[in-house]
């Protein structure tokens, strides 16, 4: 028996025995997603915070237009994306890359398809005066219309003391609200602590065949977006790897060159942060261009493009069914009461 049959054994074992994660593989080491997002030292998650920052996240008065908040491309009230291919900024514009869901971002180490910030703070404060997504002018006038807006200053003393409402500060408060937007205890989370009925058989044929892939090479970790990494050291993956295929063209992979148009390096053509595939049932359509509207879909060319397999049918239907299984329970949220403006408008004349 080869190595590689060798391997397949262990797992079948593994699995049939309803063995811990703890001793599979280490190919395939299995971990649940943490209760608690981690913070930076500077920004520690507090109540007062992430009651500002859901405020402000649902807020479209921070668009020069009045007419897109944070929660327009990633919709946490469904799965923390938009559903469209690109998403729709102000005036209709719309940008070039798919949007990202917003549930568990907390633990990536950098932020955007490209990795180009590290912290959710730095994201936060991005779309805001980028012309395509929110539109304003400045981050200044952005807070100079917070700040007309009485009923915001309570919330940002509370939160942060006086004299805190700054952009800074803004950004932070965003960024622990985001922070609490975790799904564990999923059906894989349950299995994977001892729960083996936790999944289905589909389920656990699923994740030995996602394994025995090599899809873990990428898709590891608690987030399944790879190993744990300390803020501002990505983990990036070249995609498309193979190109020589039909879905290279047929979806359009090349046109973007990912993580180069960040740097500027030809080292970084088409490197990408390697995505989250948590909740991926409810994120469609796929990849940062949108281009793919089914998962198995997805699957399948994500096999032949980043390992160049041709998965069968059945296997296919399996890695779904495993994937379906990484969709954890959503947290209650209830929508915020916004600060009123006071008998004036903030966006009148834009």
């Amino acid at each position: 028996m080869n190595h590689k049959n060798i391997i397949r054994s262990i797992v079948s074992v593994t699995f049939a025995a309803g063995i811990s994660a703890a001793s599979l593989p280490a190919f395939a080491n299995w971990e649940a997603l943490p209760e608690v997002a981690p913070a930076p030292k500077d920004n520690p998650t507090t109540a007062a915070k992430v009651e500002l920052g859901k405020m402000l996240y649902m807020d479209p008065r921070i668009s020069s237009t009045g007419t897109v908040s944070c929660n327009s491309c990633h919709n946490i009230m469904e799965g923390g994306d938009d559903s469209r291919p690109v998403s729709m900024g102000v005036h209709g514009k719309t940008g070039g890359r798919s949007a990202p869901t917003v549930w568990n971002s907390a633990f990536y180490s950098v932020q955007f398809w490209d990795g180009r910030v590290d912290l959710l703070e730095d994201q936060a404060k991005g779309p805001i005066t980028n012309p395509v997504e929110m539109g304003e002018p400045d981050h200044d006038h952005t807070m100079a219309k917070i700040k007309a807006i009485p009923g915001y200053k309570p919330y940002f003393e509370k939160a942060f003391g006086s004299d805190s409402m700054t952009i800074d500060n803004l950004a932070k408060a965003i960024a622990a609200f985001e922070r609490t937007l975790i799904t564990p205890n999923s059906a894989y989370d349950r299995y994977v602590k001892g729960d083996k009925k936790a999944m289905n058989a589909q389920q656990i044929r699923g994740m030995e065949t996602f394994a025995q892939a090599g899809c873990t090479s990428c898709h590891s970790g608690a987030a399944f977006n790879g190993p744990k990494m300390p803020f501002g050291k990505g983990f990036y993956a070249k995609f498309p790897t193979f190109t020589d295929n039909k879905y290279s063209k047929q979806y359009n992979l090349m046109a973007d060159k990912g993580r180069e148009a960040a740097t500027g390096k030809a080292a970084d053509a088409h490197m990408f942060r390697v995505p989250t595939l948590r909740n991926i049932t409810d994120t469609a359509p796929y990849f940062h261009n949108g281009s793919v509207n089914d998962l198995s879909e997805a699957v399948r060319l994500m096999a032949k493009v980043q390992l160049n397999k041709d998965l069968s049918d059945k296997e296919v239907a399996d890695i779904v069914a495993f994937l379906g299984a990484l969709t954890g329970p959503y947290p209650e949220i209830t929508m915020p009461r916004l600060p009123a403006t006071s008998g004036k408008s903030l966006v009148a004349g834009e």
